[in-house]
């Protein structure tokens, strides 16, 4: 990147930290953008008198362009937390504010490379399996809900069981194709920003590091112990752009693993899903009585599975479940009986 890219990197940051603290009714994170916009306006300086110890012409007035204008917009709009990604793009630091567990009563800081470490491991573990759950939990209620509609529209095993295959596939290559861009456009944000970060680091290292300990300071901590636990940070190369992305812009690089696997995870988890309603049908009881008492039993073991998430009761979790999935399946299969009688 040019010097006169990353000082109009700068000056776009001040002017849109400068926006949300305008809109910004928590006189803490209020506070926290108006000293962003500060220090971003410093750094542009830097730029600015490289430039100008190298015979270039030093930059004129900024003038935000109409995608930093649109983004002033969105942050007018629909508030600042709701367009993290988009912010993040725009290279807006301080994103970490807006994380649900920054609004927790006693929440932890970190206080050293250790705490900061282990805290986002915990999170990835369990973050996971949960998405396993839910993958298996969408393949289930899909692919059952077609399977009820196609039986309650056909009296034939083998239509219905096609049907239920083709919404098996179906939804398994869309769900990794979703997955998969996902995953590919969050990783590419990723290694853009860090980019951006590792150079920002070596060209002012101490700025750096006073902006992750304001971010510090305006989630709880006390502000010299959040400057001693940013700099202990700082000591770190790698652990310091892992820390900056988490913390100025809301990124977590320990989440970003690969598309492909990503994508073929989650191909897993659906199928594993969808196959359950299909099963009558592989050991020749394909019915709807069967159907439904199969897809009921796994219906009720996912949401036992869910309530590890919700702190409820198993019980409670797995019977909402399998009413939720009934809804769907008896809907479904209605609306299929209408349709079908009608076309015969």
């Amino acid at each position: 990147m040019s010097q006169l890219n990353s000082w109009q990197e700068e000056m776009q940051s001040a002017y849109l930290y400068r926006v949300m603290a305008e809109v910004e009714r928590d006189t803490v994170r209020k506070q926290l953008f108006i000293e962003l916009a500060n220090a971003a306006q410093s750094q542009s300086h830097i730029w600015a008198d490289l430039m100008q110890s190298q015979g270039q012409p030093s930059p004129s007035n900024y003038q935000p362009n109409a995608r930093a204008r649109l983004v002033a917009a969105l942050i007018r709009a629909l508030g600042p937390g709701n367009i993290k990604p988009v912010l993040a793009a725009m290279k807006v630091r301080g994103l970490s504010v807006y994380a649900s567990q920054a609004k927790v009563p006693g929440h932890t800081m970190p206080a050293s490379i250790e705490d900061e470490d282990d805290r986002h491991r915990s999170v990835r573990s369990g973050g996971n399996f949960r998405a396993a759950v839910f993958g298996v939990n969408d393949g289930l209620v899909s692919n059952a809900s077609l399977i009820m509609g196609m039986a309650g529209a056909s009296s034939n095993p083998k239509i219905v069981y096609l049907a239920g295959v083709a919404g098996l596939l179906a939804g398994a290559f869309s769900m990794a194709a979703g997955e998969y861009v996902s995953m590919r456009s969050q990783r590419e944000l990723y290694e853009y920003q860090i980019g951006l970060e590792r150079d920002e680091l070596l060209a002012y290292p101490d700025e750096e590091t006073e902006e992750l300990a304001l971010i510090y300071a305006a989630r709880g901590l006390p502000l010299d112990q959040a400057r001693d636990v940013a700099r202990q940070i700082m000591l770190d190369p790698e652990q310091a752009l892992a820390a900056l992305a988490r913390e100025e812009l809301g990124l977590n690089p320990d989440d970003l693993g690969s598309p492909w696997g990503a994508a073929f995870s989650s191909f897993l988890a659906f199928s594993a899903g969808a196959m359950v309603p299909l099963l009558p049908f592989v050991v020749g009881r394909g019915n709807v009585l069967t159907i439904a008492l199969v897809t009921g039993l796994a219906l009720f073991c996912v949401g036992a599975l869910l309530s590890l998430f919700t702190g409820r009761g198993a019980m409670l979790s797995g019977l909402r479940m399998v009413l939720i999935g009934g809804i769907a399946g008896l809907v479904t299969y209605f609306v299929g009986h209408f349709i079908g009688a009608g076309l015969t």
